[in-house]
């Protein structure tokens, strides 16, 4: 009998080693067909030229592959397939114990984080194809929108979920607005994907958002969940060591739309469903997130009321680029914060368990 932090640690492992293999040949493939943007740049929120952005990344944007998150989802896809096929071939052996793809835990979070990444790989061939201009943001923002909503209606109409469970006292009871709350929570989630800006950002901030949730969902005995999150931290462990600087690739659409749409699926997975907290600690883990999110609306905002910026650049981390700080300090300063917010965040959910 396999223990259950094996049930982790194994698939992680895998995980990761593959994620390892994969990244040289995808490198290979992602610099043969220049897939890349053939326009550097970007244009700011209000339409405007993002000049600071364009000054300190704009050159880089059409020299580095796009398309990295491949590593994370392919990793994560070939683990998780290959041992849930395994267990269907070897009924009674120990990798029959490792399939962590069920229908109670993990179907949703690993059916969320696969379409978020085909619809990004799709809107990453479109940016690398069309000078520039991958699927239009309103159309993304669409997509999220219909996918969170059926995922939401899956959570009330099929598993009953109607609350969120707050620290230290009882579940606050919301009905059928759990749908349109996990609609919102997904649709900041997927905001906040722009972290992936510096090279070696996004990739240490969401392996230890994933780390935390291993942690909680192992502690709350989702262990399927748990494993699903660790063989998450494989592949972004394994992306991290190819995009650590300089960057062999950026992470892009199809990293960042899938992942960010797993991190809201496991965090409601791991809340009122199992008398656990994963949503209310969800702005702590992800406090990186939040920066990113709100520095971006704050940029919009102070621009349209008082006629100027607030932050040389938007989002936060750009911003600290700007005003001199090398992008590697910014990463190990982030890096430094994600771990002490995921502490904080798996210390305030064990204590309610």
């Amino acid at each position: 009998m396999i223990p259950p932090i094996a049930k982790l640690l194994i698939p992680a492992t895998i995980s990761f080693i593959v994620g390892i293999i994969l990244s040289p040949v995808l490198t290979h493939y992602l610099y043969k067909f220049k897939a890349w943007k053939k326009v550097g740049g970007k244009v700011a929120l209000d339409g405007s030229e993002a000049n600071e952005f364009n000054r300190l990344h704009g050159h880089g944007e059409t020299k580095t592959p796009r398309m990295g998150g491949i590593v994370v989802w392919g990793s994560m896809f070939i683990t998780t397939v290959g041992i849930a096929l395994g267990a269907r071939i070897f009924h009674y052996s120990q990798i029959a114990q490792l399939d962590f793809l069920t229908r109670s835990e993990t179907w949703i979070p690993f059916f969320a984080l696969m379409v978020g990444a085909v619809v990004g790989f799709v809107s990453d061939i479109l940016d690398i194809t069309f000078g520039g201009k991958g699927l239009a943001l309103s159309k993304r923002l669409l997509i999220v929108f219909f996918l969170s909503a059926f995922i939401g209606w899956w959570f009330y109409a099929k598993l009953g979920v109607t609350a969120v469970d707050i620290p230290f006292a009882n579940p606050f009871e919301i009905g059928v607005l759990i749908i349109p709350l996990f609609i919102f929570v997904s649709l900041c989630l997927y905001a906040s994907g722009v972290i992936d800006g510096i090279d070696g950002l996004s990739g240490g901030v969401f392996a230890s958002i994933f780390a935390s949730y291993t942690i909680i969902a192992f502690a709350e005995g989702q262990f399927e969940l748990a494993a699903f999150c660790a063989t998450v931290v494989g592949g972004l462990l394994a992306f991290l060591w190819f995009n650590i600087p300089p960057a062999r690739f950026y992470m892009s659409e199809t990293g960042t739309m899938g992942i960010t749409l797993a991190i809201a699926v496991v965090a409601f997975m791991s809340d009122n469903l199992v008398g656990g907290i994963g949503i209310a600690v969800l702005p702590i883990i992800g406090a990186l997130l939040v920066a990113t999110v709100v520095s971006n609306m704050l940029q919009v905002v102070w621009k349209r009321f008082f006629g100027k910026k607030l932050f040389r650049i938007a989002p936060l981390h750009h911003h600290f680029e700007a005003i001199g700080w090398p992008g590697t300090k910014v990463v190990m300063r982030y890096w430094v914060l994600s771990v002490i917010f995921a502490f904080a965040g798996v210390i305030l959910a064990l204590s309610v368990l």
